[in-house]
């Protein structure tokens, strides 16, 4: 039996090493390609056949798995796509659905396997988490926070400035101020170096 061809997009070197291990160990998947961007990955994939993504949301240089896979399927609604990500961002999930994402996956809280979800999603299902993990930051419940702001706040844990942020996100620096200004008030810390801290040591962040 032929293996399916799987395309892995995860700017986090450590999930993506896990994914194309777990891969590679499998008689079921073969590894066609490992990148760190949404917006390589359909260079790639216009040009070799892939029959399931494995699609990080956030990635460093900006690009967004979502939009990606967006423009995927559009175009080819037949390749599986499984979003993986750690970041609680209660919106990711309706809209993956809306966009014809067929399976969603947290990397660190699931009780499923990545292999589980993949075998199952090849299957025909449609394998998505009831909710989000909910996580506290200070005072503020992960849920608390809007998806602009989860952006903001995963830059500046890398020590960015806040016009690094405006630059990267394509906003104004009082706008990324506007932003912090608001997570302080909602999780009660005195400042953008507390906040910053606190989110990367519980990891609502990391992706």
């Amino acid at each position: 039996m032929s293996k399916y061809k799987v395309m892995i997009v995860d700017d986090q070197a450590i999930s993506r090493h896990l994914f194309e291990l777990y891969i590679k160990n499998s008689d079921k998947y073969e590894l066609t390609f490992s990148l760190s961007s949404a917006d390589v990955a359909e260079v790639y994939f216009l040009k070799h056949a892939v029959d399931l993504i494995l699609m990080d949301i956030l990635m460093n240089d900006g690009s967004n798995g979502l939009d990606a896979a967006k423009r995927i399927k559009e175009r080819y609604p037949s390749v599986k796509i499984i979003a993986v990500t750690s970041m609680p961002e209660h919106s990711w999930i309706e809209r993956a659905k809306k966009i014809g994402v067929d399976s969603f996956w947290y990397k660190e809280t699931e009780e499923k396997t990545i292999l589980d979800v993949m075998d199952r999603t090849m299957a025909g299902e449609n394998v998505y988490p009831d909710n989000p993990p909910e996580v506290t930051l200070g005072l503020a419940k992960s849920s608390e926070f809007t998806e602009r702001e989860l952006e903001v706040l995963r830059i500046i844990t890398t020590g960015a400035t806040n016009g690094a942020v405006a630059d990267e996100l394509g906003i104004s620096e009082n706008t990324v101020k506007a932003h912090v200004r608001s997570m302080l008030e909602k999780t009660g810390y005195q400042s953008r170096t507390e906040l910053a801290i606190k989110a990367r040591v519980i990891g609502i962040t990391i992706k």
